[in-house]
């Protein structure tokens, strides 16, 4: 088994998803939290609609449910 299925491998584990979905959510939530503190709370509602999408499309691309 080559370096790259064994890497295969180990992303497509229930450990390596836990620890993508803990990644992506912790770091779409501190990007929508400062865009929204910069922006002043105006755009709140289209900033949380933004970091919703961009979470479910990480999610499909991770190929976590």
């Amino acid at each position: 088994m080559s370096f790259l299925d064994k890497a295969k491998d180990l992303l497509g584990s229930e450990k390596a998803e836990g620890i993508s979905d803990k990644a992506l959510d912790g770091g779409l939530d501190q990007v929508g939290n400062t865009v929204d503190e910069k922006t002043g709370g105006k755009f709140s509602d289209k900033i949380d609609q933004g970091v919703d999408v961009a979470r479910e499309k990480g999610d499909e691309h991770l190929g976590n449910e």
